[in-house]
This record gives C-alpha cells, structure tokens and sequence, in this order.
C-alpha cells in the first residue's frame, strides 16, 4: 500500500445512507460495507483507479465525501516536490494562496490526527521543508504573502530546528509591508482624529481655514473682497490621550489568510498610535484575543490557526463586550460572512452595535487577490441593518479608517473608490 493509501484509510469515517457516521469496527462489529468501500475509493481516488464498486461500478460519494476527495487529490495527486508520485490525481501545484486555503479547509474535512498526518507531508510535498532547513534554498526565493499564508496554517508541524526560520521568512515580508504601509496608515488616522475632533475656539495654527470659509460666506465684504469670519472652525489641540478605539475581529478561515497577514501589520501600526486604542481578535468556533501580540506582526500570525468551523455571532458577543464608548468605537469584522452559528443572532447583535452608535464595516477581504467568494445573502443582510460590505485592498484600508473614524459615509466612500459594495435587500 503506498503512502497516499494508508493516509487515506486513516481518514474519518464517511456518513452511511441515512447520514449517520457508522463506528469503523470494534465491539459493535465490523463496518458496513460501503463505508469500506468508500474508504478505498477515498484511498485510489475515482477514474480508473475506482474499481472498488460493486460489479466494478464506481463508488457514489456523498457531498462530504467529494469536499474529502477533493482535498486528497490536491495533495497526493501528480508528484509532489519530494519527487515521489502519487496515487492520485490533482495537486496543489504553486498557488500558495490554494495552499492556504486547502491547509484551512482540510481541518474541516477530516479528524485532527489525519489533519497532522497531512500537514506534515505537505510540508515534504511541496518543498517547504526543503526551503526551511537549507539555508541556500533559503535564499534562492522570495518571500511572499502567499509563502506567509502558507506557513501560518503549517505551524503545527514546522520542524522545530526550523521554526526560527520560519519566522525569519515571516518577519521579511511583515517588515517590508510595514514599511510600505506604515506612513499612510499613521497619516490618514491620525488626521482623520484630530478633524473629528473640530473645535469652535480654535488656536491660529488649528484653524481649518476651508471650513471657516465655508461657514462665513455670508459675512463676505463686497467692497474688501474678502470674508470676514464670525466663527472659526478648527482642530482641536493634539492630544496624547485615547480619542478612537478600533477593534479589528478575523475570521480565521482557511480563505482569509492573506487578509490575516495584513491585518496583523496594520494592527501593529495602529497599535503604535496614542490617539487610538487597537484590539486584535481572531475567532473561528472560539474567540482569541491577540492584542497584547499586536506589537509583533509576527507573533500574531502564529498565534492563528487556519481552517475548523466559523461562529461569527460568538465574535461579534465578545466584541460588544470591548465597546467602551460606543460613538467613538469603529469595529472591523473581516470574513467571508459563511457564519456556522446562529445566523439570525449574528445580524441582531450587528444591529445593536449599529443601533448604539459604533461604526460597524464588514470586508469580505483585506488582500489584493481579487473578488473573494462569500456569502452573498449575509453580506446584504448586514448591509441592509447598515454593516457595508465590500472587498477593500490594503492600500485603499488606511483611507477607509479615516473614513470610518470620521464617520462619513461608507457606502459613498467606496462608491468615490470605484469599490463595489453589497446592497441591502431593501435597496435592491
């Protein structure tokens, strides 16, 4: 039996007719036929590979069963990096962003012994293993975001004589989109608090000279060709207390990964500004709260755990508990919106956050990897209780918090963007 042959058969037990997941054997006797069945058919893979069937036709899976085929073949299809063929068809091939995303999905495919059996021979398969422990073929490659994804759901099973590697590889991108990300980011919030925070009685220096003239232009002198202001507007003093608090909650879903690595960073850019207070949550079915990570964009992407189940509404209860003042709260909920829990709870709590005054933004994602898949009919129900729902590149994400933090329009915002947002069911 090769390899691919004794991982699959160590896969869980495929659902019988009636749904149920019938016991592999032991004191209630053997399995069912089909269900051995459908293991070897899990194990050869289908084509001509499938004889298993009885008469020699194939073997009919159910639904859960393909999702499980499918992930197999991914890895054990073709020939992987370690040269060895497989006994499958498919493959992973080069996507990193695939490969992240099947490192998430597979958690909830298959029972977590299997899952580490898999995830470390993704680690041989698709050369990683060879890259972390052989410094010059360290060197001979980029790191990337999708090699950082990549890794964030093999952390489990990085070799630990590697382990410091791995996060040298991490940090050399995080730096590199800090550097980047950094300037603008500092720039668009701090601004965007100190304009939230106009005052009448302005120093000389803090007149916001375009809006006193906008406000006096009734009080213009004809004959002086000038405005003479009654009122002044302006900004208030800077201040080194906290002004804005920001709460960014994660899915951890396998396909959130790259939004994960950019939230980090952003994270730990905000978390070095005084004028706002910065909270990092991830969730899949738990809450985590990663926010006295948040100094180290590193640290926060290997305290995530890819894949598994997804209890939005568990996230956003957790959230609600943080809000200190309401209208001066924005919170940033980044998923794909698939929610595994109480979907009618979820968008009730999200219209009590709305209904007490914090800003409530829903991106689909925080990468630059296109049209994310989500879930359509969430998405325009949150957008429907005043929860925008869009896509947002990084670049575009620091002048979306001045926008939020200022509480302009979202919806106009990404509209001037050229971003498409999720309609509310009463907007059509």
């Amino acid at each position: 039996m090769s390899a691919a042959g004794d991982r699959g058969r160590a896969g869980p037990v495929p659902p019988s007719e009636d749904g149920a997941s019938p016991a592999a054997g032991g004191a209630d006797g053997p399995a069912p036929e089909r269900d051995r069945m459908t293991r070897w058919r899990l194990v050869l893979g289908g084509g001509e590979a499938d004889g298993t069937g009885e008469s020699g036709r194939p073997v009919v899976l159910t639904a859960e069963d393909r999702r499980r085929d499918e992930a197999l073949a991914a890895l054990y299809g073709g020939e992987g990096a370690d040269g060895r063929p497989g006994g499958r068809r498919g493959g992973l091939g080069g996507s990193s962003p695939r490969v992240a995303r099947w490192l998430g999905d597979i958690r909830g495919y298959f029972p977590s012994s299997v899952v580490r059996v898999m995830q470390a021979d993704a680690m041989t398969r698709l050369g990683l293993r060879s890259l972390l422990l052989e410094r010059e073929m360290l060197e001979s490659v980029q790191p990337d975001i999708g090699l950082v994804s990549a890794l964030m759901g093999l952390r489990g099973v990085i070799p630990p004589e590697s382990r410091e590697t791995a996060r040298t590889v991490v940090r050399a991108v995080t730096d590199e989109l800090e550097q980047r990300l950094r300037q603008r980011t500092v720039q668009a919030v701090t601004g965007a608090v100190n304009r939230a925070a106009r005052t009448r009685r302005p120093r000389l220096r803090d007149v916001d000279w375009n809006r006193t003239v906008a406000a006096n232009l009734k009080h213009y002198q004809p004959e002086h060709r000038t405005v003479v202001p009654e009122r002044l507007v302006g900004y208030a003093r800077r201040t080194t207390q906290v002004e804005r608090q920001i709460i960014l909650c994660i899915d951890q879903s396998g396909s959130m990964a790259e939004s994960i690595v950019y939230s980090s960073v952003f994270g730990a850019v905000l978390a070095s500004l005084r004028s706002v207070s910065t909270r990092l949550v991830v969730f899949d079915t738990s809450v985590v709260d990663l926010t006295d990570d948040l100094e180290d964009p590193v640290d926060v992407i290997f305290g995530v755990q890819l894949g598994g189940g997804t209890d939005i509404n568990a996230a956003l209860a957790y959230c609600e508990s943080l809000v200190q003042s309401p209208a001066d709260t924005v919170l940033v909920l980044i998923s794909d919106l698939y929610e595994g829990g109480i979907a009618d709870e979820m968008l009730r709590r999200a219209a009590s956050l709305v209904g007490s005054g914090v800003v409530v933004v829903a991106l689909l994602a925080l990468s630059d990897s296109g049209t994310p898949s989500y879930d359509v009919d969430h998405a325009a129900a949150l957008a429907g209780i005043g929860v925008p729902a869009f896509a947002c590149t990084p670049d575009l994400f620091p002048d979306l918090m001045a926008a939020a933090i200022e509480r302009r329009d979202i919806g106009q915002w990404a509209a001037e963007n050229d971003i498409v947002t999720t309609h509310g069911t009463d907007e059509g």
